[in-house]
């Protein structure tokens, strides 16, 4: 069995006194694949330092996060796009729109969003969008540039049902992590609905720790409480939901 983590921090400082010894553990429950999103220019060089390491399980994505989109960030959407001509990337990411934070840097937020669509768009790549309290305003975006070559993930989905199938018709598919266990949710209620080849498994690391780990430190191998009750919400095996995530995760990335 192959379980799939497509998204998790693990170059955060949170894994600083033992990263190693967390990424082994989760290697030892068959968690062999980590995609890896990108927040700022801050941390690629922990990112490369990470790849290195462990070439055979990190795959590296490029972006800006929408919480680090500043006065000076078309600075960093330079060093992004000088990445993607330089070196090999699986997706552009994490970006989109938080308004969770600050609403006073929407229009940055859209416009930054919009341009690593276009970088994804030009280099072939998925695009990995963080959404948090902002559905109507990533969609209008995706809305401008739905269409051809317009495809990744909606990470961290905690949508309604219908904004998950609003989220599937832009060629987007639905990560789902620890909110899945949550009681308040909501999620689950509704997740059966959706086919099982539109969703992908993913921890946030070191965030949202599923139950019974939630509030603590959040780790890719913590993506096995997921995967229970993803396969409890549609009624099958782990092993099942295990297969055919990893095969969703292979054709968004290509690897």
């Amino acid at each position: 069995m192959t379980i799939t983590d497509t998204h998790t921090h693990l170059y955060s400082e949170s894994f600083e006194k033992d990263r190693r010894e967390m990424i082994n553990r989760a290697l030892d429950a068959n968690i062999t694949r980590f995609f890896i999103p990108a927040i700022d220019s801050a941390y690629i060089e922990d990112m490369y330092a990470l790849e290195k390491e462990f070439p055979e399980n990190v795959f590296l994505m490029a972006g800006l996060h929408p919480t680090h989109v500043k006065e000076n960030f078309q600075e960093e959407l330079d060093i992004v796009e000088k990445q993607l001509n330089e070196k090999k990337f699986y997706a552009v990411g994490e970006t989109g729109v938080d308004l969770y934070w600050d609403k006073s840097t929407l229009k940055i937020q859209q416009e930054a969003f919009r341009y690593q669509i276009q970088l994804a768009k030009k280099h072939q790549l998925p695009i990995v969008i963080h959404c948090r309290d902002a559905f109507d305003e990533v969609f209008e975006v995706l809305e401008q540039e739905k269409g051809e070559g317009l495809f990744g993930i909606f990470h961290c989905f905690t949508g309604s049902h219908e904004q998950a199938l609003k989220a599937l018709s832009y060629n987007m598919k639905l990560g789902i992590g620890g909110v899945v266990t949550f009681k308040n949710g909501k999620i689950d209620r509704f997740l059966d609905q959706i086919p099982l080849s539109e969703i992908v498994l993913e921890t946030d690391a070191p965030y949202l720790a599923p139950v019974p780990y939630r509030g603590k430190r959040n780790e890719s191998l913590y993506i096995i409480e997921v995967l229970n009750k993803v396969a409890e919400v549609y009624n099958t095996t782990p092993e099942e939901i295990a297969a055919v995530t990893t095969r969703n995760s292979r054709d968004i990335f290509g690897i």
